[in-house]
């Protein structure tokens, strides 16, 4: 008689076909690395959320103090609006970071032109707010560029031509500044018209900032 190992197939380089047995094996490892590759995208969209902050290829273009700051208006007026998610980092050592590790996870809206009435900006410093005011007679403040980096944004809001699930790398109503990283939910529109508008910022920028009448000083209570 022959033993089974006299009738085990060669493989066309000579080498002894693999054992039946192997295969759940072989199956199991080529599972764990399907898993592996499709965890692989989350970690480089996280990855590449800091990495684009530090860049200042979303809104905010240095490291923010971890103060949220409120700003309100009656009435906010845009042309080229975008929004999409973003990460804001904190300077290294920070005493704001808390339990944060340095970052906050923000929204962030790019107006290309934008108009507001009534405008009030205020932080509170610790039992005292430091308070701006501009716009409040017949002139508006005016902006070009103006992004913000928000964790709260509430008003009665209009858009036209609204596109909602883009690709926030693919944004092109509000020019270069509104577009995103790839991969993150955004959308945008050709105008926005906010009444009542109020929100929590981490971040401003803008291109140009008229504020006239302005008004700074401090306060017992923020805007």
């Amino acid at each position: 008689m022959t033993s089974s190992a006299e009738h085990t197939p060669e493989r066309p380089d000579g080498a002894a076909a693999p054992d039946v047995g192997d295969a759940p094996a072989r199956r199991g490892r080529v599972r764990a690395r399907r898993a592996a590759v499709m965890a692989v995208p989350a970690t480089l969209v996280a990855a590449g959320l800091a990495v684009l902050t530090a860049e200042g290829a979303l809104g905010v273009q240095f490291a923010i103090s971890g103060m949220p700051f409120t700003v309100t208006a009656t009435e906010l007026d845009g042309t080229g609006f975008a929004q999409f998610g973003g990460l804001d980092e904190m300077a290294e050592g920070s005493p704001n970071a808390g339990e944060t590790g340095g970052q906050v996870l923000v929204v962030t809206s790019v107006i290309k032109n934008a108009t507001l009435t009534k405008l009030c900006q205020s932080v509170d410093l610790g039992g005292t707010n430091l308070v701006i005011r501009a716009g409040e007679g017949s002139q508006k403040v005016r902006a070009s560029d103006l992004t913000t980096d928000s964790t709260e944004l509430t008003g009665d809001a209009a858009f036209t031509n609204i596109e909602i699930g883009n690709d926030a790398s693919t944004l092109n109503k509000a020019g270069p500044k509104g577009r995103g990283p790839i991969g993150v939910f955004s959308q945008q529109s050709d105008t926005v018209h906010i009444a009542n508008l109020r929100q929590t910022n981490y971040a401003t920028t803008a291109g140009v900032f008229k504020l006239p009448g302005l008004k700074l000083g401090f306060s017992g209570s923020g805007c």
